[in-house]
């Protein structure tokens, strides 16, 4: 087990390489320069390049690649273009603010999709089977910012039982109302993803032989309940890795609409004030973890079924 997790740690490094390439050239064939925003416009050409050699943009662009993922290693982003503050400390804190976020999102949308899964395969063909199939197509289906908009305007606007925008301050329990409306709408599509995937192999494992053995064998449900799930946990697992990726990651419209400081709140302020270093520091980390969650979903995977160690 060592080895498989030694060897998939090494796999890593190669895709975090790319990913760095990735996002460092992509953001510089973008249109525009970062500069300009900062300069008025009848900058002299002097100030240009002084303010161009600041930020190392004077630089060809393999050596400014190299000085950045350099920097980057050793935990260095450099500082905002926009508010001149370090990278590092805007990234931690909202980092942190979607997290307060993902983690009870991927717990509510996990539980209730392998709940609702679960129930769909073992009535399959029934109306209840049909009713669960629907919630989980809608959950894929509804758009994230639509349903976050429908959310504000029916519990804030109407009932005016929750606050519609911010993360609120003070204990958690203070914060906690400020967390209800995004944590459910965040929740819909790893819901809607995990039960159609558990229907699916729930019912791919119980059509199996060794299902019909255990059944013949005159084993309880629950052992045979067990039997179904430790097969069907592998796939499972890496959509749940996945889906938690993207909810760190693809939480950008919803932060939006609740006004909530995350890592998806910044990407979207970095992308309109074009300030490079906050963009690249962003994706970065967020890439880094995501990375992370599949290397752990691996080693789970392979702890389950020893087969996958081969």
């Amino acid at each position: 087990m060592f080895l498989f997790a030694t060897r998939r740690l090494f796999q890593a490094l190669p895709i975090l390489l790319g990913v760095s390439l990735v996002v460092f050239g992509l953001l510089q064939i973008v249109p525009g320069n970062p500069i300009d925003l900062l300069l008025p416009p009848e900058a002299s050409p002097d100030m240009i390049a002084q303010m161009k050699a600041e930020f190392g943009f004077d630089k060809p662009l393999y050596i400014q690649y190299f000085n950045w993922l350099l920097r980057a290693l050793s935990g260095n982003f450099g500082n905002s273009i926009f508010s001149g503050q370090p990278v590092n400390a805007e990234v931690a804190v909202a980092l942190k603010n979607t997290l307060y976020l993902a983690l009870p999102a991927a717990v509510l949308g996990f539980s209730l999709g392998i709940l609702l899964g679960m129930l769909a395969a073992f009535n399959s063909g029934h109306w209840l089977d049909k009713l669960f199939s629907a919630l989980a197509i809608a959950g894929v289906s509804l758009p994230h910012y639509w349903f976050a908009i429908i959310m504000v305007v029916i519990f804030s606007v109407t009932l005016n039982v929750l606050p519609a925008q911010g993360m609120g301050e003070g204990s958690l329990a203070e914060q906690i109302p400020f967390l209800i409306l995004p944590v459910i709408t965040l929740s819909l599509i790893p819901m809607g993803v995990v039960a159609r995937l558990v229907r699916a192999t729930v019912l791919d494992i119980r059509s199996q032989d060794f299902v019909g053995a255990l059944e013949a064998k005159g084993l309880g449900k629950r052992r045979i309940l067990y039997h179904v799930a430790k097969n069907a946990a592998p796939p499972v697992l890496a959509i749940m890795g996945l889906q938690f990726g993207y909810l760190l990651g693809g939480s950008i419209l919803v932060e939006t609409v609740f006004n909530w400081p995350g890592s998806g709140n910044l990407l979207n302020l970095a992308i309109f004030r074009r300030d490079i270093p906050v963009l690249q520091g962003t994706i970065l980390v967020l890439a880094f973890f995501f990375v992370l969650l599949n290397l752990a979903v691996d080693i789970a995977q392979a702890m389950i079924d020893p087969r996958i160690r081969r």
